[in-house]
């Protein structure tokens, strides 16, 4: 039986295998950088891979495929394993053996001409060394020689596997640092999976922190308009004002807090993104504490959990900002719409005053209209019926005088007839 597959079905299936833990055995030591683009500038996707294909070209190594976002393989004596992110490249590489004095090679594995044509600028780096575990009391005394006491954050993974170290400061050479005790007969896969967790936690840490350092860059207008909305409401409550005036200053306000949230909304989703990312690579180690020292967890939940619910408040006082800006819209609206009304029923009462004086003038007119009319048809009906009135005895006076409430009567109900018809 022949099925027809969906177009993406083996694409989606080979997403999950995509990117493999890289392999590391103790003694051991492992080089981290991370390359995002300058700061404002747009990510070159083409220049980045044409830098890793420098850098495979420069050892000779096979290239990636076309359009692929990770490339693992040998490249001299070293192994490299190499990743695109949606924000940065990340390149690793691996070595197996001591090297003295600790944290000595620094990213020597990489051509120096090769890292200052780098296509960006340096998120971070790390350096990662891993050393059999040779007793509690040795790896303590290791640790607090190559990290600071007072920020070291030192932890059992794996259930006791493996004990992993670090300070999370940068050292003189430009590097962040750790360290990875593996219990004999630790695997290497297991070692490579710690040494990916750890680069993974500073990366994402870094990452991270980005939003930091934008809601601290924002602080300053948050505040501002955060004044004036409060001033504009004042005024709005203190007394009327002039609506155009106030509609205008108000819908400059509400323009900046929307471009605000427009710079700071990829930022701050991605600083969330990340930070979950964090917590979780922490997780999977399965921390247990060593000799009462800080794990990685406690260490985040001191430093990193404040600036994160730095970037958490400056989003939600943007959004709290936005919301009391259109609220004083609508205020502003109902205060509008309420003159509105006021002088629509100013104007409708100053209508009906007017057409009450309009109907008094039109009964006036009417009553002038009874006359004039009665008049005229008194003058007609007079030269009318003249010729009969002289046989009978009457003259031209006292016929007139007998036409005029007749004709007076008959106009008037005729008038009135008109009237009621029109209406």
């Amino acid at each position: 039986m022949t099925l027809a597959d969906h177009p993406l079905r083996q694409e989606l299936a080979n997403e999950l295998h995509a990117r493999p833990f890289p392999s590391l055995g103790a003694p051991g030591q492992a080089a981290f950088l991370a390359i995002g683009p300058a700061e404002g500038q747009p990510r070159d996707t083409e220049a980045e891979r044409a830098h890793l294909l420098a850098l495979l070209d420069w050892f000779g190594a096979p290239h990636p495929q076309p359009g692929a976002t990770h490339w693992s393989g040998q490249i001299g004596r070293h192994r490299l394993k190499w990743e695109s992110h949606t924000e940065f490249v990340s390149y690793m590489i691996l070595s197996d053996g001591p090297s003295e004095p600790p944290f000595r090679e620094g990213l020597s594995g990489f051509p120096s001409d090769w890292l200052a044509r780098a296509p960006g600028r340096r998120l971070t780096s790390a350096l990662v060394r891993v050393e059999l575990a040779a007793g509690e009391e040795e790896i303590a005394r290791r640790a607090e020689a190559w990290f600071v006491a007072e920020s070291m954050a030192m932890a059992r993974v794996l259930d006791d596997q493996l004990i992993v170290a670090g300070d999370f400061r940068i050292d003189s050479a430009g590097h962040m640092r750790f360290a990875v005790f593996a219990r004999p007969g630790t695997g290497e896969r297991r070692i490579g999976r710690v040494v990916q967790r750890l680069c993974e936690i500073e990366t994402y840490k870094t990452m991270a922190m980005l939003g930091l350092a934008q809601a601290r860059g924002m602080g300053g207008r948050i505040g501002a308009l955060e004044t004036r909305l409060s001033d504009l409401v004042a005024e709005m409550a203190g007394g009327p004002g002039d609506p155009a005036e106030t509609l205008a200053v108000l819908l400059e306000v509400s323009a900046e807090l929307e471009k605000l949230r427009a710079q700071s909304g990829f930022r701050s989703g991605a600083t969330r993104a990340y930070e979950t990312l964090v917590n979780q690579r922490i997780s999977v180690l399965r921390e247990s504490r060593f000799g009462g020292r800080q794990t990685f967890a406690e260490f985040m939940m001191r430093r990193f959990d404040p600036a994160m619910r730095t970037v958490e408040s400056t989003d939600r006082r943007l959004a709290v900002m936005s919301e009391r800006a259109a609220r004083a819209g609508d205020l502003l609206r109902t205060r509008v719409d309420v003159e509105r009304s006021a002088q629509n029923q100013a104007l409708l009462a100053s209508m009906d005053r007017r057409a009450d004086a309009q109907l008094r003038l039109q009964h006036t007119v009417e009553g002038l209209s009874v006359v004039a009319i009665s008049y005229y048809a008194v003058s007609l009906a007079t030269y009318l019926l003249a010729p009969l009135a002289y046989p009978m005895g009457l003259d031209k006076t006292a016929l007139t005088a007998a036409l005029v409430l007749p004709v007076v009567a008959m106009v008037a109900l005729m008038l009135r007839r008109i009237r009621r018809g029109l209406h």
